[in-house]
């Protein structure tokens, strides 16, 4: 309609221009010239109109994806600093582990030569297995609840293929939702949410239902599988035997303490090796006031449950250094897309410009003859 009305004023400028001058002896317009006027005109006109829509949806995708870059940047920052908490975690923790743990091999080695009964430590045929496997409860992380979901899904099959019957215990919303939804292949036996702030609690929740578990006969082992720490930019699947258990547990020779540091803007993570936590020392003349026994089989509940914290704690470090990478990888897109559109939404501002000056000159020289 507007090219319409367009058309049918150029029409009537030029003809009133050709009634009104003839008179006075300036040259008047033919009929065919005005056709051609018109015919020239309007391509041009469908043109800028053309033009002028392309800048305005640039112009809406520009602005749209600046304002993603914002929302990831703020993630990005948000997934740092929840990665600093959760190495502060792992620290306050440490010193509990390490001297529950050299309480409990200094009472093995002083209880090694004794026949003693100690059902967690016991080793039995393995018939029936509990697979533990940890996810996050959130996405935009990357690959990393499908890393953690491929390799459950991979551990499961092989004990499977070895004649073993799995039951699946998973931790977090995502690998939950996987297992339940294929009911009919796997044996989900229960499922836990932890969140992004594991506690004791829910650490001590876990350890209470496996070990029932497995003092009542249901199974004959425990496995978990998480996804251990190693830089921002990597998370190694690892399998541990939870039940029963080993004298030395998660703080073992080669273990690694990490720190989230930042210089310039950037982060890194710094990485230190330590020992493991050797026996503490107990005198030959300490006398305890309960059976040693009865001790370790306090003790140990405890140490499992400071296993299955650490365990939660690194998975978290994990997901959340994968979602900062994520974000920072998507930061870094959208900055790249914006300056594509930019660059894009000046060539057409450039070319609808240039239409524009044509269709004045062209206007020009069709009322000058």
């Amino acid at each position: 309609m507007q090219l319409m009305r367009s058309s049918v004023a150029l029409v009537a400028c030029v003809g009133c221009a050709s009634a009104f001058q003839a008179p006075l002896g300036v040259s008047s317009f033919s009929g065919s010239q005005i056709v051609q006027s018109v015919a020239e005109f309007r391509p041009q006109t469908t043109r800028t109109l053309v033009m002028d829509g392309k800048s305005n949806v640039l112009r809406g995708r520009i602005a749209t994806v600046k304002n993603t870059k914002k929302i990831t940047e703020a993630m990005r920052l948000v997934a740092a600093a929840k990665v600093r908490r959760a190495q502060d975690a792992v620290l306050r923790t440490r010193p509990f582990s390490e001297t529950l743990q050299g309480i409990f091999g200094a009472l093995i080695e002083q209880l090694g030569k004794e026949d003693v009964n100690l059902p967690l430590l016991e080793e039995r045929e393995v018939n029936k297995v509990i697979v533990v496997g940890i996810s996050g409860d959130r996405g935009l992380c990357g690959a990393y609840n499908s890393y953690a979901i491929k390799k459950t899904e991979a551990r499961i099959k092989a004990l499977k293929a070895q004649g073993l019957e799995v039951d699946v215990i998973p931790i977090g919303k995502k690998i939950t939702q996987y297992f339940r939804r294929r009911s009919e292949i796997y044996n989900v036996k229960r499922s836990f949410n932890c969140g992004q702030n594991p506690s004791a609690a829910e650490a001590a929740a876990i350890a209470e239902e496996l070990l029932a578990d497995y003092l009542s006969g249901e199974t004959d082992s425990v496995e978990i599988i998480y996804s251990r720490f190693v830089s921002l930019i990597s998370s190694e699947p690892s399998i541990r035997t939870l039940l029963p258990l080993k004298i030395r547990g998660i703080e073992a020779e080669g273990d690694e303490i990490f720190q989230l540091t930042s210089s310039g803007g950037k982060f890194s993570v710094n990485r230190e090796e330590v020992p493991a936590t050797p026996a503490a020392e107990l005198g030959q003349d300490l006398i305890f006031e309960q059976d040693p026994v009865q001790i370790l089989n306090a003790i140990l509940p405890l140490y499992l449950d400071g296993q299955i914290l650490r365990v939660l704690q690194e998975s978290v470090a994990s997901e959340l250094a994968s979602r900062m990478q994520a974000m920072a990888s998507a930061s870094d897109n959208a900055g790249e897309l914006a300056s594509k559109l930019s660059l894009q939404y000046n060539r057409a501002r450039q070319a609808s410009v240039t239409q524009e000056l044509l269709e004045i000159v062209a206007g020009a020289n069709a009322l000058n003859g």
